[in-house]
């Protein structure tokens, strides 16, 4: 089956979804600003021992962004890559999120809250093709929400 945009968008809420809720004693303001510009996503976004070797950002409705996560020791380059949907600084980004090589696009929901001194980070990811690639997914945000925590 071909994949149009069309096809696309009606299947990206598809499939399971995973929502992850975390407190961070930081504004929304500035975890808005570590997941819009790519000299912080170099920082802290890549989960375990990966790092960060590329990160671009066209921040505009319509525009792109790429990031590549790098394995220890010159190990193999995850590369993910989208657009930008919503942007609503500093409360809400909507953007979608595709592997280099994987035909599956999901789409990722951010969303920061107010709470207190700090904010409440909703992250809701939906179109996965399956259980399993919603599992990897959760690990993986756990892990970066980790690292941010750290810097932020």
């Amino acid at each position: 089956m071909r994949t149009t945009p069309e096809t696309k968008e009606a299947t990206r809420g598809a499939g399971p979804r995973l929502e992850i809720r975390r407190n961070f004693e930081s504004t929304p303001a500035r975890l808005f600003a570590a997941w819009t510009t790519a000299q912080s996503l170099t920082q802290w976004h890549a989960p375990g021992e990966l790092t960060v070797t590329l990160a671009e950002v066209d921040l505009r409705v319509g525009g792109r962004y790429r990031i590549h996560m790098q394995e220890p020791g010159g190990g193999a380059t995850h590369k993910v890559s989208g657009s930008y949907h919503v942007i609503e600084p500093p409360r809400k980004l909507v953007y979608t999120w595709q592997w280099e090589g994987d035909p599956v696009e999901t789409e990722v929901t951010l969303e920061f809250i107010p709470r207190g001194t700090g904010t409440e980070m909703v992250l809701i990811q939906t179109g996965f093709a399956d259980d399993a690639a919603r599992g990897h997914h959760e690990k993986g945000w756990t892990a970066i929400m980790e690292r941010l925590a750290r810097h932020y």
